[in-house]
Parts: C-alpha cells; sequence; structure tokens
C-alpha cells in the first residue's frame, strides 16, 4: 500500500470517528445523562488522553529526538504562548455545548448539517476579521451549501418538526467551530501536533467545567456508567481524530485532506438512519450530496492552483 493510499485512509478513517459523535450522544441522553455531565466526562477524558500520549511521544517517541531544541532559548522567544492556545481551545467546548444541546433538541441527521454551516462562515469572517475577499468559487460553493441544507434540513419532510431553539444552537456550534479553525490555523503551529491538542483541549475542559459543576464525580453517576460514554466519546472525538489526520493529512496534501474529511457528514447521516433509526428522506439525502460537492469543488480547484 502507497503512502497517499495509507494516508487517505487515516484522514478517512479520523472523519468516520467525527461523525458518529452525534450518535452517542444522542444515545447517551437515552440512558438520561444530561449536557453537562455528556461534555464534562468527555473533556476530562480527552485531556487525560492527550496529554498521556503528548508524555509518551515526549519520552519514547519522535517527540524526543527534538526535545533539547523545544525548549532552546531562541524557541521559547518564538514559540506560541500557552495561553494562546488555551484561549482557542475554549472555542471547541463551545462547539461541544452548542452541538450536544442541538443534538438532544434535534435529530441527529439534522444537527450535523447545521454544524456543516461553519464552511460558509468561516469565509465571512475571514472576510471581516482579516480582510480576506472571498473567491468567486468560495461565493459559488457558500450558494451550494445553503441550497443543499435547504434539502438536507429536512424542510421539506413533513414527519420532520424543527425546533427552532434547537436551530439556533446549531447555528452556535457551527459559529464556534468556525472561530475555532480560523484561530487554530494561526495559533500554535509551532507546537508539537498533540501538545497543541492537549492545551486546547485543556482550554475546552476548563472552560465546560466552569459552565457545568462537575458533580458526576460525587454523586455516583460517573462510576455507575457516565465513564463508559465519556471515554468514548473522548476517544472518537478528542483522540483519535487529530492522530490521524496528524499521520493522513501530510501525505496526501490538505485539500485531498479536507475532501476526505467531509465524510463526516454522511457518516452522521448513515449512523442516525441505521442506529438511531430516524427517518432521512430522498431530498435531505441530495442536499448532503450538494454540501459535499461544494467541499470537493473549493478544494480540488484549490489544489489544482
Amino acid at each position: 500500500m502507497n503512502k497517499k493510499l495509507r494516508g487517505g485512509i487515516f484522514v478517512f478513517l479520523g472523519a468516520c470517528s467525527f461523525g458518529l459523535l452525534s450518535t452517542i450522544v444522542k444515545k447517551a441522553y437515552a440512558q438520561d445523562y444530561n449536557l453537562g455531565e455528556i461534555t464534562g466526562s468527555q473533556t476530562l477524558f480527552g485531556t487525560f488522553f492527550l496529554w498521556l500520549i503528548y508524555y509518551l511521544q515526549l519520552n519514547f517517541g519522535v517527540v524526543k529526538k527534538t526535545r533539547k531544541h523545544e525548549f532552546s532559548g531562541q524557541e521559547q522567544k518564538t514559540a506560541t504562548k500557552w495561553w494562546k492556545v488555551l484561549f482557542a481551545g475554549t472555542f471547541t467546548g463551545l462547539v461541544g455545548m452548542f452541538y450536544y444541546k442541538c443534538v438532544s433538541l434535534l435529530p441527529a441527521s439534522i444537527a450535523i448539517i447545521l454544524l456543516m454551516q461553519y464552511l460558509w462562515m468561516s469565509i465571512i469572517l475571514d472576510a471581516l476579521i482579516f480582510k480576506k475577499k472571498p473567491t468567486r468559487i468560495q461565493i459559488l460553493a457558500t450558494a451550494v451549501v445553503l441550497i443543499g441544507t435547504i434539502f438536507a434540513g429536512g424542510i421539506f419532510n413533513q414527519t420532520i418538526t424543527l425546533n427552532m431553539v434547537g436551530i439556533i444552537y446549531g447555528l452556535l456550534a457551527a459559529l464556534s467551530y468556525a472561530l475555532f479553525i480560523l484561530c487554530s490555523g494561526r495559533v500554535g503551529n509551532d507546537l508539537p501536533v498533540f501538545k497543541k491538542s492537549a492545551l486546547m483541549i485543556t482550554g475546552s475542559f476548563i472552560l465546560t467545567w466552569v459552565v457545568f459543576r462537575p458533580t458526576f464525580l460525587f454523586d455516583g453517576v460517573f462510576i455507575s456508567g457516565l465513564y463508559k460514554w465519556g471515554i468514548a466519546l473522548a476517544l472518537l472525538g478528542t483522540v483519535i481524530p487529530p492522530l490521524f489526520f496528524s499521520i493522513g493529512v501530510p501525505k496526501v496534501g490538505i485539500s485531498v485532506g479536507t475532501i476526505l474529511s467531509a465524510a463526516e457528514l454522511p457518516i452522521a447521516v448513515l449512523s442516525s438512519y441505521f442506529i438511531l433509526q430516524e427517518n432521512v428522506q430522498t431530498l435531505q439525502w441530495l442536499g448532503v450530496i450538494l454540501i459535499l460537492i461544494s467541499i470537493i469543488m473549493s478544494n480540488l480547484i484549490k489544489e489544482k492552483k
């Protein structure tokens, strides 16, 4: 198996991991766990796993080879301040809280569509904050995403009742994700992948535990079964994606990696259909396909340039 194909498989599997989150959260809600317990346990295990991986990598992996350089005087002067990466990570905490709240109010297949609105929000934020004028292809891709959202959002599906509060939470999750992407792409790029990821999830952990008091650690809920959901969500949403993306993206390139990572969308819809037995009609699948086409189209043109 050549390196590019192997890298593509890693990126695809990392995206699939993300796509399963909404279904798992739905299952956790069905077990009577609340938003604070779900997000709190996920960030707890996510922070533990990522710092553990970074420690092992630092002492036994490839990071060990560059350890002296990492802590040299020159590096300390140019390295990103840890608190900046920590702050950028708070946006992932907001994504989790808003998205999981959306999942509690809407079908999982609709929640993921709302989260994907970060695609056009990122373009608008780029233009407003960094004065980066959108290209024609970005404008066209945004139009396709919006058209796809109309179909995929179940507007024409009479069996789906759309909760307006849930829609607002979904759009807030998308906005938070767009802000996270903008910050993540500009902060901490000089740090090892897992150190940056560990700092970010720590920021998410702090924010989540400030908003929701971790009473589940003391009332028996954690030991009685919540820990299983926390581990599953941490692995699928916090550990596996950055690990697999860090392995795969350098082999396939950013544009191709972005296209493959879009697998998150159909996987989320498929898992909601087969596992949660949600009603997903043909027009909704058409909307999903349109959104995927916009992602592929914009990144293929970027790759060609």
